[in-house]
């Protein structure tokens, strides 16, 4: 006999659902949105169901170019990815051994979680503004007339850009770091030393395959971290921006479904890296403790 679920259950499951369709309810309605007939709008009821607006998302929406600026954002995305992933892993192998300024560093560099993201971002903004008054004053007075005529600003999606999205990703990273190195058996580096491999060796061969589910989570999470803070990224990005800024652009001009199917397009990208995630294998044991395998 199976005991009676109390009418409390049935309250707490109504009250998930909902919470549920709160969370995902917003992209499932730009999702079916999407695939309008030609003649759909922005809002419900649909007008036939069709793949027209991914079509005409193909050829281009015509107010910006939208490929250039999803190619920005790839690239933009990369070089986030990559730079937090190499320097988080720099700091978890220097975090190992107790080092002086080792606390201040941390606080330094943690503080982005507690000061809002807009005083960082303009305070970018003002460094930049500040470096591009100092370029213009010494060229000016060396009489360097090519710099003085051409120059505009330092600003730009890789230089004050980049800066802004680390301050948001090398956080997160470095505490995951630490994660990992909470966990990870250092008995495993003491029996590479003893069959006579050297610290990179030992490295390459043992410590990196162990944490290599959790070095590329650390890759992924830095590439779609970037992508948040949008109205903070766009005092820092200088003249270029990429496709997040564009489409929060766009919702003010665009009047058809077509950044509904951009959206869908950009969400099936993120849903296939998530599912291509190898921090979810299960067959990879804990990496610490007496039974630290991969099974």
């Amino acid at each position: 006999m199976r005991e009676k679920r109390s009418p409390s259950f049935y309250w707490l499951a109504a009250l998930f659902a909902l919470f549920v369709l709160f969370l995902y309810g917003p992209m499932i309605t730009i999702l079916i949105l999407s695939f309008q007939g030609p003649d759909g709008g922005l809002t419900f009821p649909m007008n036939g169901v069709s793949l027209h607006w991914f079509a005409k998302l193909w050829e281009g929406l015509g107010v910006v170019d939208i490929w250039a600026a999803f190619r920005r954002s790839l690239r933009l995305g990369l070089v986030v990815m990559m730079l937090t992933v190499v320097l988080s892993l720099l700091a978890g192998f220097a975090y190992r051994k107790r080092f002086r300024g080792a606390d201040v560093l941390f606080y330094v560099v943690v503080a982005s979680l507690i000061v809002p993201s807009i005083v960082v971002s303009l305070g970018i903004g003002l460094e930049f503004r500040l470096l591009d008054d100092a370029i213009k004053a010494v060229a000016e007075r060396f009489g360097w007339t090519f710099i003085t005529e051409n120059y505009t600003t330092a600003m730009d999606i890789y230089s004050s850009g980049l800066g802004a999205q680390l301050t948001w990703t090398l956080p997160f990273g470095l505490l995951i770091t630490f994660a990992i190195f909470n966990r990870f058996d250092p008995r495993y580096e003491e029996a590479a030393r003893d069959l006579g491999a050297t610290p990179w060796q030992s490295f390459a061969h043992v410590v990196l395959p162990i944490i290599a589910p959790s070095v590329i989570g650390i890759g992924l999470f830095g590439f779609t971290r970037r992508g948040t803070k949008l109205r903070a990224q766009a005092r820092a990005m200088g003249r270029s921006q990429h496709l997040a800024l564009e489409l929060e652009g766009l919702t003010t001009t665009v009047t058809n479904p077509q950044i509904y199917a951009l959206g869908t397009v950009t969400t099936g990208v993120s849903v296939v890296v998530i599912l291509c995630d190898p921090c979810a294998d299960p067959c990879v044991a804990p990496m610490s403790g007496d039974h630290g395998h991969r099974t």
